[in-house]
């Protein structure tokens, strides 16, 4: 008998896909857009080729050009006209994700998600209310429990406006259940919560922060995002989020986290999404763009380890692009 040919027998063209255990679909991809206040035109978003800010005018006909590649849904992140220390353009009824989001979910198909935070509305660019003195004093992070109270509100004004789920990003602690009680309250039972649950003070979100106009102004986020070091923690975070009401369960970045998506994976029964952010894009088009990459197919052989590892939903920025070819 010969064993030496074995595998090989089964990577012919022919039967190659007809036993691939990992298939990507466009079902599977969630596309961010990013809705601005500020202008009247579309702003292409220098560090993210490809990628714009568009106006609220403008947010349903980008969208049709998403779905037009199949994707079937997107998440909405938002620029403000103003800021301020609380954040409070954040739950306005007439903030950009609210009129976005009435607009897409009256005139399109599309599966409408929101990211649910505070630092693209805060002047001091954190995640919630700091506290007194932070900007002179590093140690000094964000007020917890009153952080919270926004986050339901922000939470539920998107649910007014027609959103299908909300994504809360802001690791805050405590913030699956307030919301889930914020949406319960306001008659909004059915929307389910995708929560960043295992979210990481990383060094690959630098084009998104410049996307979004979300960097702090002071400081870092170490204090409420995870140490990149540790991984058995990242379970704990998904289990409290599991016990207070979280339907989906993110991990944001996803190639340096496959590790923590495959674990959560194994540990979970609801449905894992993994955030393939903008420093993972970015790179891949820098590499291209210099020749030593094709981008086609890293892209594709990226996502394809994404969903390898567990994830059952990503959200990336090559949503699009990828889509097409599948």
């Amino acid at each position: 008998m010969n064993l030496t040919d074995r595998p090989r027998r089964l990577r012919t063209d022919g039967v190659r896909p007809l036993v691939s255990e990992t298939r990507l679909a466009p079902e599977d991809l969630i596309a961010p857009v990013f809705v601005d206040a500020t202008t009247e035109e579309r702003v292409p978003i220098e560090s993210m080729p490809g990628h714009e800010r568009v106006p609220v005018s403008e947010a349903v006909s980008r969208v049709e050009e998403v779905l037009e590649t199949g994707v079937e849904a997107v998440m909405l992140f938002g620029i403000p006209e103003s800021k301020d220390e609380y954040g409070s353009r954040a739950w306005a009824e007439d903030g950009v994700v609210q009129e976005a989001t009435r607009a897409i979910t009256e005139e399109t198909d599309a599966y409408v998600v929101t990211d649910v935070c505070l630092c693209e509305y805060t002047s001091h660019g954190h995640c919630g209310v700091v506290e007194d003195h932070a900007a002179d004093d590093p140690t000094l992070t964000v007020r917890n429990d009153e952080t919270l109270d926004l986050l339901a509100k922000t939470a539920v004004s998107h649910a007014d406006a027609g959103a299908d789920m909300v994504a809360p990003s802001a690791m805050t602690d405590g913030m699956v259940g307030a919301i889930r009680d914020g949406l319960d309250d306001a008659g909004h039972t059915s929307v389910p919560i995708m929560s960043y649950a295992a979210k990481y003070e990383s060094a690959f979100y630098g084009p998104f922060r410049d996307a979004a106009d979300g960097a702090p102004a002071f400081g870092d986020r170490r204090h409420y995002q995870m140490d990149p070091a540790n991984g058995r923690e990242a379970l704990r975070e998904v289990r409290a989020d599991v016990e207070q009401g979280a339907d989906v369960l993110m991990v944001k970045p996803a190639l340096p986290y496959l590790d923590v998506v495959a674990s959560i994976r194994r540990e979970f029964d609801h449905p894992v999404a993994a955030y393939n952010v903008s420093g993972e894009y970015a790179m891949l088009h820098a590499a291209a763009d210099r020749g030593w990459l094709d981008l086609e197919a890293t892209a594709h052989e990226s996502l394809l380890s994404i969903k390898r590892a567990g994830a059952d939903l990503i959200l990336t920025y090559f949503a699009e692009d990828v889509a097409k070819g599948l």
